[in-house]
């Protein structure tokens, strides 16, 4: 069968044209509304398990997709057990068993024994050992089957964390391991629920990345993702390891589902939490396909979906600003993204995280004022107070076990920044802190913060800073 035949058989299965795509995307929308979920959907909650398909029909996979997949995972073998090629496939053996049937039936594979267990053996004949070559072509995928893009598009839906109800405990839970204000949670909570952008900026040091990094743990724990969706013919990787972290949930229980009704294509993860810095370039932001492989693999804001993307040190990457934040005005606005596929063409995918652009840099510096609107928050992370360092430091010293006394406290704020004009920043109790391990290790002494510790731990900490009013610092041997 020719390449363009099976992608029109396939496409015409699942229906993925972009316009039944979007008349879809706002059924689902209809359905959902905009009403606040029950308690009993709260971010620890289930609010989508992915069930066992029945037949290929619910499966939404075509026979000739699956038999690709069949044959160039067995030529990469030799003689497979057809339990095997279930579970490649992460399918049922009650669906897998007639596709075997049918590609004996049309001379692709044979029996060539049975296991001790009594399971058939199969082998690729000649005529599906050439077959299979072909497919392999076109693309060398023999993971999971996909799953359709709209099953995508609902899960995702599902699972949106604009539908929580974000609290205060949730965001104290999240936090829980920084030292944040509450006028900082006050302003974090409405943000976080909002589930669109956020502006986090302000002087370098003070937690912005932290403090991004931890927002999707206040939308709870785990969501379904597919490992694969097909979009007109072209399958798309989405579960990506190097990213997302897989939950056993044969352990963590689904909490609506007998483990044995799952659909064993979706994979459990923790909310996702992707950080693009400096090196973000605009491919990264399209779907890419391997040239070796011919696997095409999910953009960033796919594979963030339901979690959170930041744009650390936004306002550094490599490509002009107006063109990465041109990228993102429809998606946040409308919650979808178009993306190109291999075969030529655009669909439309759900956009549906919350967008960070953490930044060292004044907003109203680096974007104009039409772009700042649709990033509806933005909050300024200041530089701690002095009672805030000061819980900073005792924090951080119970955490690394090198004790600070009072006295060494009030010694390190009148001396190195009172009298030294010099700013606080988050960081310091744990730099400064570090290199007192440090030194009490080299000098074989026991390991708190004394003065003389500190002050060289200050010495080399703020060696090639801005100069302070004081000047050069003594070393204080009292």
């Amino acid at each position: 069968m020719e390449t363009e035949s099976v992608s029109a058989s396939y496409s015409s299965h699942t229906g993925t044209s972009t316009e039944s795509f979007e008349d879809l995307f706002e059924r689902v929308n209809m359905i959902l509304g905009d009403a606040a979920p029950t308690r009993q959907e709260s971010p620890d909650s289930d609010t989508f398990v992915p069930r066992q398909p029945l037949t290929l029909k619910d499966a939404g996979v075509t026979y000739a997709l699956l038999e690709r997949i069949i044959l160039r995972f067995m030529f990469s073998n030799s003689a497979v057990t057809g339990r095997r090629i279930a579970a490649q496939l992460r399918l049922p053996w009650k669906l897998t068993e007639p596709l075997l049937k049918q590609l004996r039936q049309e001379k692709h594979i044979d029996l060539s024994g049975t296991t001790a267990a009594g399971d058939s053996e199969f082998i690729l004949t000649p005529t599906g050992r050439e077959r299979a070559r072909q497919y392999i072509l076109e693309s060398s995928y023999f993971g999971a089957a996909p799953v359709p893009l709209e099953d995508y598009a609902t899960a995702v839906a599902l699972q949106s964390p604009s539908r929580l109800q974000i609290r205060m405990p949730d965001l104290r839970r999240a936090f829980r391991s920084l030292v944040l204000s509450d006028q900082i949670l006050e302003r974090l909570g409405p943000a976080i629920k909002a589930g669109r952008g956020l502006f986090l900026y302000g002087n370098s040091g003070n937690g912005k990345t932290s403090i991004a990094e931890r927002i999707s743990e206040a939308f709870g724990s785990t969501i379904w993702i597919p490992r694969s969706v097909a979009v007109e013919g072209d399958i798309i990787r989405i579960f990506d390891p190097r990213v997302h972290t897989e939950i056993d949930d044969s352990t963590a229980g689904s909490g609506l589902l007998d483990s044995q009704d799952i659909d064993r294509r979706w994979v459990r993860i923790r909310r996702p939490t992707i950080v693009a810095g400096g090196e973000l370039t605009m491919n990264e932001l399209e779907l890419q396909l391997n040239p070796t492989s011919r696997v095409c693999e999910a953009p960033l804001q796919v594979k963030s979906n339901c979690g959170t993307l930041v744009i650390d040190d936004f306002g550094r990457q490599r490509m002009p600003i107006d063109e990465l934040l041109n990228r993102w005005i429809i998606p946040l606005e409308r919650r979808y993204d178009f993306l190109n596929t291999p075969s030529g063409k655009k669909v439309r995918f759900p956009f549906d995280l919350l967008m960070v652009f953490s930044t060292n840099i004044e907003p109203h510096e680096l974007v104009d004022g039409a772009f700042l609107r649709r990033i509806p928050y933005k909050i300024e992370i200041s530089d701690p107070s002095e009672a805030e360092f000061r819980q900073l430091f005792e924090s951080v010293s119970r955490a690394m076990n090198v004790p600070i006394d009072d006295s060494t406290m009030d010694y390190l704020l009148a001396r190195h920044y009172r009298e030294a004009e010099r700013p606080m920043r988050c960081c310091h109790a744990r730099d400064l802190l570090l290199q007192v391990q440090n030194y009490c290790q080299f000098h074989d002494t026991p390991i708190r913060a004394t003065r003389e510790a500190i002050d060289a731990a200050v010495v080399n900490y703020f060696a090639i800073t801005a100069p302070a009013r004081t000047g050069r610092i003594n070393v204080s041997r009292n």
